[in-house]
């Protein structure tokens, strides 16, 4: 619906009469310091029970917050730039954001955050628990049991990163069925389907992905990355059959499972063709991985890029790819990309790899809540492997691929409505 721009700029007026002459405003460009613990001086303010305004696309996603010594002290202590800026100043940035691709978004209360680990989840392993680490935003670790408890009720926003919802433990058993982590890891998974009543494996995720959707569809925000996008989907699809060979759970896959897979029940991805041998580390064709093989191995001319859209008219899509840069380098993880050709036609794409069918960043709506998928598992860390030391963040604190993570963090404080549970 086309807005009249007088109305726009009254509201702006009124959005802005509580602001007081001086404000504090934290750059998002390049003149920006710390870009990842602006996030958390961001949501610290939030959980002060104070407003923030996030500046979609002004000098690369700014922040505008009123000044109050507390938040100068914060950003400070982080690490943050920050100006204090006229009330004047204000208006000629209102004035410019009016006139230009951009718009004021008000985010209001600090998301709830809970990320999905099993006990034996290293902190370094998952991009996610790592930025928020750094940028030091609270969070809860939740498994199984506290999904299918209901738990998820109590959080605004949830997070799943290198998880396998198949049964498959990662596909991990070609290279790794001899290693002691991935035989233990096995056997702690066997038990915990045990001891919560599922037969085996496969059984207790898929109810774990049915409650996540359940989430999802009452009003909760997933993000998820790297495998626990392709295999939380097709574990949707496959509920009603068992893709799941027998070195996974001891029992033969259903011959009849490509007749048996409903894409209906799937939040992104249809029509995709399962890969069952347990000696590929692959789920399906889903996922995509560069074909230049130099590029590969080096990392060098491997890039995606970032849509541009509309802030006034498509605020979510804009909110979630707020960067100082709109190419960034591209990284690996064991699902890399998502093939273009079996994204669901309602789903937003937000980046992709130009010249490929690769697909990096993706977005869409269940019922009252939302979903954001992104390709790839350390974005400071090309070719990720089993036992690879940590991304030390100091190193990347202006990181535009950790950028995309943390913008997804806010995004829910952005919602005016409560969660509905």
């Amino acid at each position: 619906m086309i807005r009249n721009k007088t109305i726009v700029i009254i509201l702006l007026m009124i959005c802005y009469s509580s602001v007081k002459p001086d404000s504090i405003l934290i750059p998002m460009d390049l003149e920006q310091n710390n870009h990842l613990k602006a996030y958390g001086a961001a949501y610290w303010t939030l959980e002060q029970g104070m407003d923030v305004r996030w500046l979609l696309n002004y000098r690369g996603g700014s922040f505008l917050i009123e000044s109050v010594e507390t938040v100068k002290r914060r950003c400070s202590i982080l690490g943050v730039s920050f100006e204090i800026i006229s009330g004047s100043a204000v208006t000629s940035i209102l004035h410019t954001i009016e006139n230009n691709n951009m718009e004021v978004i008000l985010l209001e209360k600090a998301p709830s955050i809970a990320v999905y680990v099993p006990p034996n989840h290293v902190p370094w392993d998952d991009a996610v628990t790592l930025s928020l680490t750094y940028a030091e935003i609270p969070y809860d670790k939740v498994w199984d049991q506290e999904i299918l408890e209901g738990k998820l009720s109590q959080y605004d926003w949830l997070h799943l990163h290198h998880e396998d919802f198949t049964g498959q433990y990662g596909k991990f058993y070609g290279s790794y069925r001899n290693a002691p982590w991935y035989i233990q890891q096995q056997q702690l998974y066997e038990k915990e389907a045990k001891r919560l009543g599922f037969s085996k494996v496969s059984k207790l995720k898929l109810s774990v992905a049915l409650n996540i959707k359940e989430y999802i569809r009452k009003g909760g925000f997933l993000f998820a990355m790297c495998s626990a996008t392709d295999s939380y989907d097709i574990a949707l699809a496959a509920q009603n059959t068992d893709v799941c060979d027998v070195v996974f759970d001891r029992d033969p896959l259903d011959p009849h499972y490509k007749d048996k897979l409903d894409f209906s029940q799937c939040l992104a991805f249809e029509n995709f063709e399962l890969i069952t041998q347990p000696t590929i580390y692959e789920y399906s064709n889903i996922d995509t991985t560069p074909l230049d093989q130099n590029a590969v191995q080096t990392g060098k001319d491997d890039y995606f890029t970032l849509f541009e859209f509309s802030a006034k008219y498509d605020p979510v899509p804009t909110m979630l790819t707020q960067d100082h840069v709109s190419v960034i380098h591209n990284f690996m993880g064991q699902t890399t990309a998502y093939n273009k050709n079996v994204i669901k036609k309602d789903v937003v794409i937000m980046a992709e790899k130009k010249g490929a069918n690769e697909v990096k960043y993706i977005h869409g709506n269940y019922e009252k809540g939302t979903f954001t998928f992104l390709g790839g598992h350390d974005p400071e860390d090309y070719r990720h492997f089993v036992g690879d030391p940590p991304t030390d963040l100091n190193l990347h604190k202006n990181s535009p691929g950790y950028r995309l993570i943390l913008n997804n963090i806010l995004f829910p404080a952005a919602k005016k409505k409560k969660l509905k549970t």
